[in-house]
């Protein structure tokens, strides 16, 4: 296997995309359509960013439960 293309393939798998998703990434690196796999990687990376956004959005509510919870403590 190509080291380039084994790269891509371990980068997506250590990012947690599914097999049908590093299939695809091959197939278009092994046909040249470099247009097609940078949108596809580009999808990939959005959808780590939504991911990411709504972790973070969970962590911002437990954030504000810890401060509520500190601000209860000390008004006791």
């Amino acid at each position: 296997m190509n080291v380039q293309k084994e790269n891509l393939v371990i980068a997506l798998s250590d990012s947690g995309f599914k097999q049908e998703v590093i299939e695809k990434a091959e197939r278009l690196w092994e046909t040249g359509r470099t247009q097609d796999l940078i949108r596809h990687l580009r999808s990939c990376r959005c959808e780590l960013m939504d991911i990411l956004h709504e972790s973070q959005k969970r962590v911002d509510r437990v954030d504000t439960l810890i401060r509520q919870t500190e601000k209860t403590m000390e008004t006791k």
